[in-house]
């Protein structure tokens, strides 16, 4: 199919636009990605032309949104290649999908049950289950990465014990872009009985996911780092896994009965889907995974590799920087430091010459810690990065740099 970056551009009506008097360079995309004409026409025209509440009503519009809003449930379905749609729950984002998780395994969690985390976790798969230490006495295990983000397996195999529950894992770190062995932590987790939940927020941008090759129980990602709107992400549920959750918010669609001295719950995924869900941002989720659909995943995966490529070898060329994480294999997410200079003042330099960054702990940290710094600076790309920004944010960091002395 191949990949024309300069077609795609195009697409992306902010990338025109100027800061600061200089032309947008938006390297912060693990952050939140910029969205395609495609996604804004598809919410705008759902406003303009169809628009109703979903599941209840009668009437045509009703049905043409509720079409609309379950066709993103299918995609999703397509996108990761899900047993079927009762196999996806919409949720708000991925914080969300994590907390519906550990909320609905809150009632069968007993004190001294253990829950096993990486140390690069993002704290939206770190607080969850410091909610169950706090309210039903789960015990936190730590898994430690070594510096490029590697894991262990067999130290990971060491720490599972008969009180084990969970493991909670990110697919890919949004700070060293490296991938974790998923595939071999759910096997392990399944020889011990134990569920598995990947934090897939990064790895569903830069590969394609396969959930049921993963083997894992629950897999949860956003729209909005994958091109689509905020405000709404995906929960996959293995169906036994899905069934075993108490519900973990009340309102309507999550039921199935309502009487005075009782209720009964929706099967999965509406058990999960508590009140007027996020309608025009599920028009939007679709309208992005199609649209990433029809461009050549192959293609665009050797592009971030070419732009994560030259950007760790300019930053090699400055004495001051420092990379953290430089996996052989890993996504165009680089996260670094300057002896002498902190993070943020790097970000600000660099905004003033039009180059966007993330600078800070990255809600990640337990890694920083790990990392022995508080803060660094992350560069991340997208598939409408190009060669040339990246010698543009060279530019700039090396100026950014002589103005700091």
């Amino acid at each position: 199919m191949g990949f024309d970056v300069q077609v795609v551009r195009a697409q992306f009506p902010i990338l025109a636009r100027q800061v600061n008097g200089k032309p947008l360079v938006y390297l912060d995309s693990a952050a939140s990605a910029q969205k395609p004409e495609a996604v804004i026409e598809a919410m705008a025209g759902a406003m303009r032309h169809s628009y109703a509440n979903v599941h209840r009503g009668l009437h045509a519009l009703a049905s043409e949104t509720t079409q609309a809003y379950e066709s993103a449930r299918t995609a999703i379905v397509r996108l990761i290649n899900a047993p079927s749609a009762q196999n996806v729950v919409l949720t708000k984002g991925a914080t969300h999908a994590i907390n519906i998780v550990a909320g609905g395994l809150a009632p069968s969690i007993q004190p001294g049950d253990e829950i096993i985390l990486t140390v690069m976790e993002h704290h939206s798969n770190i607080v969850p289950w410091h909610l169950l230490r706090e309210r039903r006495g789960a015990v936190l295990k730590w898994l430690d990465v070594d510096d490029d983000g590697g894991v262990d397996i067999a130290a990971l195999e060491r720490l599972i014990g008969p009180r084990t529950r969970v493991i909670a894992c990110t697919h890919m770190s949004n700070v060293l872009g490296a991938g974790t062995p998923a595939a071999r932590i759910a096997a392990l987790a399944r020889d011990h009985g134990v569920l598995t939940l990947f934090d897939g927020c990064q790895a569903i941008v830069h590969e394609q996911v396969d959930v049921q090759a993963l083997g894992c129980d629950f897999y949860v990602f956003g729209a909005h780092k994958l091109y689509g709107p905020t405000g709404i992400g995906a929960l996959y549920g293995r169906t036994e896994a899905l069934e075993a959750l108490a519900p973990f918010e009340g309102g309507g669609e999550m039921i199935d009965t309502v009487e005075q001295e009782r209720i009964t719950y929706n099967a999965p995924p509406h058990r999960f889907e508590a009140g007027t869900p996020p309608i025009l941002e599920a028009i939007g989720f679709k309208a992005a995974i199609d649209w990433l659909s029809g461009q050549d995943r192959a293609a665009i995966a050797g592009h971030e590799r070419a732009l994560r490529d030259r950007l760790q070898a300019g930053l090699a060329g400055f004495n001051a920087v420092q990379i953290h994480g430089q996996a052989t294999e890993k996504a165009a997410i680089v996260a670094f430091s300057v002896h002498h200079a902190h993070p943020h003042d790097i970000a600000q330099l660099l905004d003033q010459q039009g180059v966007a960054i993330r600078a800070g702990h990255h809600c990640a940290q337990p890694l920083m810690r790990r990392l022995g710094v508080s803060a660094t600076a992350r560069a991340s790309f997208a598939l409408y990065n190009t060669l040339d920004e990246v010698d543009v944010f060279l530019a700039a960091l090396a100026k950014a740099l002589r103005l700091l002395g």
